[in-house]
C-alpha cells in the first residue's frame, strides 16, 4: 500500500510557527471595548450562559477576526491564538459569558464529560492520573500528545501556574508525513484500530471501549485520533484485543517525534488568551506545572468544545463508533444517559 504524505497548510513545523506571529492576534482597545459592551447586553437579558445566542452578544468589528480564526483552524494550519481578554477585570461569571460569546461564533458547545459540562474547567483537584476513571486536565502532571473529541477546543487562561504548565501544540499532519518519510512500517501501524477507554463516559449502547483509527486520509487531509493515555487505560477492559508489538513501538516512535523540539509549538498563557485549536490536525499536551499554594490564585483554565458544521470531512467511525454526532452530523462529545448539559463557572 503507497503511503500518501500532505504538502498542506496543515504541515508545519513548530521552528517555523515560533518564527511568524501571523497565528496571535492581540486585541485592540476598540475590540476590548465591544466585548465589554456585548457582557453588559448579556447580563442584562437575564440568561442563563446556555441560553445566550449571538444576538445576546453582538459583536460587529470582531466578526472578520472571528471569521479569520474559524478558517484557520477548520482548514488552515489548525491553531491561532487570540490575546487580550481583560480577565483581570472581570467577575468569573463575566469572563465565562465572554469566553462563551466568543465560541458562539466559532461553533456550537458540546459536553466534555459525564456531567454534561459544556464550560469545562482545566484545573488542579488533587486526583490521581493513575486512576481509570480520572482525565489529565484534572491533575498538575504533563500531559502526552493527544487530540480531543470536539472539532475545535478552546482554552481560556484565566490564571497561571506558579511554574511549568506551558501549552505544546504539533501538527499531526507534519508528524504523519515524518513517519511516512522515515519508519513507513510504523505510519502503517498507526492506521490499524486501537481501543480507547471511555473513562467511565459511556453513551447509552455504546461498550466501555471505542475502536479508533489513529491516522485516516480523509479527502486530501490527514485526519488524527490520537489519546494514548486511553488507549494504555483501554487494554485493561474486558474484551479489548491485546495491542500488537508493532503499534507499541509505533505509538512510542509518534510520541518521541511529537517532544521534538523542531516539530511543536510551546506556549506560555497569559491571562486573557484564548487558544483555539482544531483536534483533527493538531495534538496538543501541556507540561508539568507547579500551583500557587493559595486556592486563589491557583492555575485555572476554561475550555470549550465546539462543534462546527462546515469543519472538514471526517472518517466515519468518528460519529458512528467512537462518538455521537450533533444534529449537524459533527463529533458531539461526551454524552450520557441522563445528563443535561450544564455551563458551570467554577471547577
Amino acid at each position: 500500500m503507497d503511503l500518501p504524505t500532505f504538502d498542506n497548510a496543515q504541515a508545519w513545523t513548530g521552528r517555523d510557527m515560533a518564527a511568524r506571529d501571523d497565528w496571535i492576534h492581540t486585541l485592540a482597545a476598540g475590540e476590548i471595548a465591544e466585548i465589554d459592551a456585548a457582557v453588559r447586553h448579556a447580563e442584562a437579558s437575564g440568561r442563563d450562559i446556555l441560553e445566550l445566542r449571538r444576538e445576546d452578544f453582538p459583536l460587529d468589528r470582531l466578526l472578520p477576526v472571528l471569521a479569520a480564526v474559524r478558517r484557520e483552524t477548520l482548514a488552515g494550519r489548525g491553531f491561532f491564538l487570540i490575546r487580550g481578554i481583560p480577565v483581570e477585570r472581570y467577575t468569573l461569571r463575566q469572563s465565562a459569558i465572554a469566553y462563551w460569546g466568543v465560541g458562539l461564533y466559532l461553533g456550537e458547545g458540546v459536553s466534555q464529560n459525564a456531567k454534561g459540562h459544556v464550560l469545562g474547567h482545566v484545573a488542579n483537584l488533587g486526583l490521581d492520573y493513575a486512576d481509570p476513571h480520572v482525565r489529565g486536565y484534572q491533575t498538575t502532571v504533563r500531559l502526552p500528545y493527544h487530540s480531543d473529541m470536539s472539532d475545535l477546543v478552546l482554552l481560556l487562561c484565566l490564571k497561571a501556574s506558579r511554574s511549568g504548565g506551558l501549552s505544546s501544540v504539533v501538527s499531526s499532519t507534519t508528524l504523519w508525513n515524518e513517519l511516512v518519510r522515515a519508519r513507513p512500517d510504523h505510519a502503517r501501524a498507526l492506521m490499524e484500530p486501537v481501543y480507547f477507554t471511555r473513562w467511565n463516559e459511556i453513551p447509552e449502547g455504546r461498550e466501555a471501549h471505542a475502536r479508533v483509527f489513529p491516522f485516516v486520509p480523509c479527502e486530501g487531509r490527514m485526519i488524527a485520533t490520537y489519546v494514548r493515555a486511553a488507549v494504555v487505560k483501554g487494554q485493561k477492559l474486558p474484551g479489548v484485543p491485546a495491542l500488537a508489538p508493532a503499534q507499541v513501538e509505533a505509538m512510542d516512535y509518534l510520541d518521541a517525534l511529537a517532544a521534538d523540539p523542531r516539530l511543536h509549538l510551546d506556549m506560555a498563557f497569559q491571562p486573557g488568551d484564548i487558544q483555539v485549536l482544531c483536534n483533527h490536525f493538531t495534538l496538543h499536551s501541556r507540561t508539568s506545572f507547579e500551583d500557587w499554594p493559595e486556592r486563589e490564585r491557583r492555575r485555572h483554565l476554561m475550555r470549550l468544545w465546539l462543534a462546527c458544521d462546515d469543519g472538514p470531512t471526517l472518517p466515519a467511525f468518528l460519529t458512528q463508533d467512537y462518538q455521537c454526532a450533533t444534529a449537524g452530523g459533527r463529533p458531539n462529545g461526551v454524552r450520557v444517559p441522563g445528563a443535561s448539559l450544564v455551563a458551570p463557572i467554577e471547577p
